[in-house]
């Protein structure tokens, strides 16, 4: 055989690939093969779920699933064994694997069409513990080189089968004893869901007080833990840094927006078929306003000492999910028409309620846009989405007496909230740039007359 092939013990193993974005881990949601199914190359095997997106996974060999390493629910740390294939016809590799050995040779990082980088040679694979996934459920039965916590006393209860390292880790970190935690993985292994479920019930009793070294308050009776996992982990840890790092600066000012909200009418009259939104008329204003205060399309690089100033807007937009607060990006916004940007703003963060975008539409942005208003509130002081170094943020929109020709008025009127990194600009330009927003905002004809 050429072009690079190994076989050991006639099967090919899959590794979990390298999603990007330093992402090390990944939750089985759903697998969408079984044990005995026949599979090609870059056929999609499982559904994961990162603290970015869910994305599918495809499989870069083809034969028969030998082995699902894993349950849905269960955490897999990148590198380690996802799916084993063996050949149809049990001689030679199944098709593909010499496109695959190759491609990963030359560092494919493809993973979305089934190439992950860091595998190493099949030949160097380490052999560990693993979890086979039965293909019926009268078939499952204690799972075979699953770790346990056996105390060794013949008077206490079976011990806990827990297999994931991240399952253990968060028990104890949050004093749950898993001999009292009822596993619903295949032969009652213990996932992570089966811990979280335990933290979440009212009744929770908690066997152990978190060690106090780790600077944890005590917990009460009564009161609801939530895991500082996933999205919330990664949201939480980049809000602080963003707050750590930044030398952040609010300011406002309140505007009347009526002339927007007559534009927009205007425009979906003319053309019913391709609606533009609000978020799309102030995302345009904003594309305006950084074009002439370039300084707010930045970020800071500390250890170059030093600030860049993006060629392009890739401008990010907040949106509220079920998985938490997301900011997905629009690239080179800049360079879409104002149609363009209200199409792909509805299809953006209909992607990104949904879950289905992918780790890279996460990450990137220069500048952020935060629709607050739907929330319901008029004004804030936003966080700035490190490391960018400015973010919009627009209220909602209400009837106020406001001052028209001298002459007291009902208006529709909003709040515009402009918090930028003063190491990148002065207020002076800050200043200038939310002025332009606000006078785009009240008058639309001088965003026309800007372009």
């Amino acid at each position: 055989m050429g072009g690079g092939m190994t076989i050991v013990e006639r099967t090919q193993v899959f590794l979990l690939p390298d999603l990007g974005e330093g992402l090390s881990e990944a939750e089985i949601v759903e697998w969408r093969v079984a044990v005995g199914d026949v599979v090609t190359v870059d056929q999609s095997v499982v559904e994961v779920e990162t603290a970015k997106a869910v994305v599918d996974v495809p499989c870069p060999y083809a034969g028969r699933v030998v082995t699902l390493h894993g349950a849905a629910g269960e955490v897999r740390p990148v590198g380690q064994p996802l799916i084993t294939i063996a050949p149809l016809d049990g001689g030679d590799e199944p098709t593909g694997h010499a496109t695959y050995r190759e491609e990963e040779r030359a560092g494919s990082g493809n993973v979305l069409i089934g190439y992950g980088t860091g595998h190493g040679g099949a030949t160097r694979r380490r052999r560990r513990p693993r979890l086979a996934v039965a293909p019926e459920p009268a078939d499952v039965g204690p799972a075979a080189g699953a770790v346990t916590e056996a105390s060794g006393d013949p008077t206490r209860s079976p011990a806990a089968l827990v297999i994931s390292p991240i399952v253990r880790r968060l028990a104890r970190e949050h004093g749950v004893d898993l001999d009292t935690v009822r596993g619903t993985g295949p032969g009652g292994v213990i996932r992570r869901a089966d811990v979280e479920a335990a933290l979440s019930a009212p009744a929770a009793r908690l066997a152990a007080v978190p060690d106090p070294q780790v600077g944890s308050a005590p917990v009460g009776d009564g009161d609801v833990i939530v895991p500082l996992t996933g999205v919330r982990k990664v949201i939480a840890d980049k809000l602080s840094r963003s707050r750590r790092e930044i030398p952040e600066v609010t300011i406002w000012v309140d505007v009347d927006a009526t002339g927007l909200l007559e534009t927009r009418a205007a425009i979906n009259a003319a053309t019913p078929d391709a609606p533009v939104s609000i978020l799309a008329l102030l995302a345009r204003i904003c594309l305006s306003g950084l074009r002439r205060f370039p300084q707010l399309n930045a970020r800071v690089d500390t250890e170059g000492q030093r600030i860049i100033q993006s060629a392009g807007v890739h401008l990010g937009i907040a949106a509220q999910t079920d998985r938490g607060l997301l900011v997905p990006v629009l690239r080179d916004a800049q360079r879409l028409t104002t149609a363009e940007l209200a199409a792909e703003l509805a299809a953006t963060t209909a992607a990104a309620r949904a879950g289905s975008l992918p780790p890279a539409r996460l990450t990137g942005g220069t500048f952020t846009l935060n629709n607050y208003g739907v929330f319901g509130v008029d004004g804030s002081t936003p966080i700035i989405n490190h490391p960018e170094a400015a973010l919009l943020g627009v209220g909602r929109i209400v009837d106020k007496p406001w001052v028209v020709d001298g002459q007291l008025a009902v208006r529709k009127v909003t709040q515009l909230s402009l918090t930028f990194d003063h190491r990148v600009c002065d207020g002076g330009v800050a200043g200038g740039f939310l002025r332009h927003v606000a006078d785009c905002v009240e008058r639309p004809a001088l965003l026309i007359a800007a372009v």
